[in-house]
């Protein structure tokens, strides 16, 4: 709850604020006008409604002795606000109607004990006048209002003694000592200045049920205009005379109070487009006659339907700015999922309903009400360095708007969600700057956090939607595994992947599906899905019955190389890496490995001589089946995936790092079993080596490209292929191709001496042009991407 902010408010308007009194220029009473002008003529204000006059603020300041001189203390006052507390001059309008909607809490509250306080008037609203002829804007409320001994019970605790106003002497020195401290924000009202950052001067008429009207510039009295409540009277500077202006007014009520609990009209002046019927001309009679009428039948009749137009009319009349109803207020039980849907669209500009929400009340160190929503497409440039932040949390203090500017409240893997908070625990007098240091946000945020976190495992029992929020959104989940360590369990959780015999596969399933006494989950990282199926490593796993994980998105090797290297005690094995094993291996397999060894160890030291510059062993495979060879990392080295992006991070060649990564040396492995490799021991047992010489780097490179990498040396393998393919057909590797081309005539003196001079015209038309107008080649190169 707010401390007593209408009568503290009020105090200060009194002590600090009230330049009315100190000019003399405004007036007090409010004055019956006289009734609405015709409908030509639309009235700039509403019926009984006017400003007060000059004459009468004179009269009152000259009768009464209640007068103060607080300038510099004001002049202080003012400069903290416009320099610390608020950053535009808009919130004004937000912090007046918050405190006017205030008062008519209150006086609901009497109402519950107390029906009688409603007699004097049942009619709980607010309302806006704009008056661009006296440039005034006033805001009225029908709320509890004040008395004449609150207003100067209140003023007597800031101002003490009156004439020296030490009490805002004392405001300035704890301001000024707790500057970094909210403490002090709300407690004197502070908001309320707000409104001297738009007036030269305010006038405020206040009425309490059990008390008299009074215009607080001085203490006399003004009849009952009011029946209850107060009104504002704003004497905009010539600067702020934007603020009489209805669209300006009606942003600025439908952007920060749209959600007040209470009808704010604004008296405007529209056009509006109805239909009418157009005048019906009568026929004219006919001339007297001899003819005989012949009797019409009911049948013979027809009724011509009247045409009508569209017409356009200006109106003065009351407008209700804010339609629309909170629905975080409501118990998530009352609230539709049409509801649900149509809020998102209409209070975040979509398009499409969010593809899943949660709708809450937190309790405990604070209290507050939320709504997350999950968008059905990403935003613009989702997880991009140049991602625009912010304006995906709308913040509300007691259901008026605060900020969506809130930078680095939620971490960068949550910039998808949209989400709705109402605290009634921050303070509502504050800038966004000063905010965003209270400590209740943190509160907020790890609660903002857990909530979403609930809502994705929720979304992940529902297959279908879940597949749909994972196309869109898994980089999401990958980026929170690392920015977020305290949510691992959770997002891990939400992890999918596609493998050899699943197409959308948790980790979870994945290890409940293992083979009996198998050690690893085994993946493969690749390009796409089918460059990863289609990999020689994988042959044998899936030969034997083993589930593959494919690992296709660059971030998945960041993952595995550290936040997830195991999962429920299974670590994470790349099949294209050395030290996998499946976890049956026993004597005899051991066995048949050396025995393989031994009778392949020619091939293998001849392969690793030719192979050495991009090899570091050649050994048999017990994991291939079909292909006749396999390239590996090793146990330290880096994968296709991550090869291909350090070439893209570091694709400087005179930069060490990248000359180190691209040196590394792979593994080279045989099937023993395939035809080409027992062709190859065949040709070195027999001492014809000189017959197989470019074999070895041909099946080294082309075996790298089936298992995902890229080639060390481009223009070496497509020479070798070349070679290969001339060593089939028969034909001389040294033969040339026979071609004869004929050089391009040269152009005659004439045309060279022509093109010099349109050469030089041109340069010299180029230069007279200014050079602000002079395209930019990588804007239109841009423009053309």
């Amino acid at each position: 709850m707010r401390s007593p902010m209408r009568s503290i408010l009020f105090a200060l308007l009194s002590a600090c604020g009230l330049f009315a009194l100190l000019s003399a220029r405004r007036a007090s009473a409010l004055a019956s006008s006289g009734q609405p002008a015709d409908t030509e003529l639309l009235p700039e204000t509403p019926p009984g409604f006017s400003v007060p006059s000059h004459e009468d603020v004179n009269s009152f300041a000259k009768t009464s002795g209640e007068n103060f001189k607080f300038e510099t203390e004001v002049h202080r006052v003012m400069n903290i606000i416009i320099n610390s507390l608020y950053k535009t001059k808009d919130v004004f309008l937000r912090e007046l109607i918050s405190n006017a909607s205030d008062a008519l809490d209150k006086i609901r509250f009497l109402s519950l004990t107390n029906s009688t306080e409603l007699e004097s008037n049942p009619d709980l609203k607010i309302t806006i006048v704009a008056d661009k002829k006296t440039g005034t804007l006033t805001i009225t409320d029908t709320g509890v209002g004040m008395t004449k001994a609150n207003l100067r019970d209140n003023l007597g605790t800031i101002a003490k003694a009156r004439a020296a106003c030490s009490g805002t002497a004392d405001f300035m020195k704890k301001l000024e000592r707790n500057s970094t401290s909210s403490d002090l924000i709300g407690q004197f009202g502070v908001g309320f200045y707000s409104v001297f950052l738009v007036a030269e001067s305010v006038t405020v008429i206040s009425k309490h049920n059990s008390d008299a009207q009074y215009i607080w510039e001085s203490s006399s009295e003004n009849g009952n205009t009011l029946g209850r409540g107060t009104q504002i009277i704003i004497h905009l500077k010539p600067d702020s005379l934007e603020f009489t202006d209805d669209e300006r007014l009606r942003k600025l009520v439908r952007k920060h109070s749209q959600f007040i609990n209470f009808p704010i009209y604004l008296w405007s002046i529209r056009t509006i487009e109805e239909e009418v019927e157009e005048p019906v001309e009568e026929p004219k009679p006919e001339s007297d006659s001899d003819e005989t009428v012949e009797d019409v039948t009911d049948a013979d009749t027809t009724t011509a339907e009247p045409k009508t137009k569209t017409v356009e009319r200006r109106i003065a009349d009351w407008e209700l700015l804010n339609q629309h109803k909170p629905i975080w207020t409501r118990p998530p039980s009352s609230v539709t999922e049409e509801e649900y849907g149509e809020f998102y669209k209409s209070f975040f500009r979509d398009t499409l309903p969010a593809l899943a929400h949660s709708h809450f009340k937190a309790e405990g160190d604070t209290e507050f009400r939320a709504i997350i929503f999950v968008p059905p497409n990403p935003p613009y440039k989702f997880l991009q360095p140049d991602e625009p932040q912010g304006k995906n949390v709308r913040l509300f203090v007691r259901r008026v708007f605060i900020t969506d500017e809130l930078s680095n409240f939620l971490p960068r893997w949550l910039s998808f969600i949209r989400v709705v908070v109402d605290s009634d625990d921050l303070p509502l007098n504050v800038s966004r700057e000063t905010l965003q240091k209270n400590s209740l946000l943190k509160l907020i945020r790890k609660k903002l956090i857990g909530k979403t976190l609930d809502m994705l495992s929720k979304l992940a029992e529902n297959d279908e939607l879940y597949r749909k929020f994972y196309k869109s959104y898994r980089m999401a989940i990958k980026f929170g595994l690392v920015e977020t360590k305290s949510a691992h369990k959770k997002l891990v959780r939400l992890l999918r992947y596609e493998s050899t015999t699943h197409d959308f596969t948790s980790l979870e399933d994945y290890v409940g599906r293992m083979k009996k006494n198998q050690p690893q989950i085994y993946y493969i990282s690749a390009p796409d899905a089918e460059t990863a199926r289609n990999s020689p490593v994988v042959e044998t796993l899936v030969a034997r019955g083993y589930e593959v994980l494919f690992l296709v998105d660059p971030a998945d090797e960041h993952l595995v190389q550290g936040d997830l290297k195991t999962f429920m005690g299974k670590p994470m094995q790349h099949v294209g890496r050395t030290g996998l094993k499946f976890g049956d291996e026993d004597e005899k397999t051991a066995a048949r490995e050396t025995e393989l060894a031994t009778k392949f160890r020619p091939l293998t030291d001849w392969l690793r001589e030719k192979l050495s510059t991009w090899v570091d062993k050649v050994r048999v495979s017990m994991q291939l089946t079909t292909s006749p060879a396999a390239v590996l990392s090793g146990e330290h080295g880096l994968s296709p995936s991550q090869e291909r992006l350090y070439s893209a991070q570091l694709g400087d060649r005179d930069d060490p790092m990248f000359n180190y990564y691209m040196g590394l040396k792979r593994v080279f492995e045989i099937n023993p079993a395939h035809p080409i490799i027992e062709g190859l021991l065949a040709k070195i047992n027999d001492g014809r080596e000189q017959e197989i010489e470019s074999i070895p780097y041909l099946l080294f490179e082309s075996t790298a490209i089936a298992s995902g990498w890229e080639p060390r040396d481009r223009k070496k393998f497509m020479f070798s292929v070349e070679s290969a393919l001339r060593l089939i057909v028969g034909v001389d590797l040294d033969k040339k191709p026979d071609i004869k081309v004929e050089p391009a005539p040269e152009a005659e003196a004439s045309d060279k001496e022509a093109a010099a001079k349109e050469a030089a015209a041109a340069k010299e038309s180029a230069s007279t042009d200014d050079d602000e107008y002079a395209p930019d080649p990588y804007m239109l190169l841009h423009e053309e991407l």
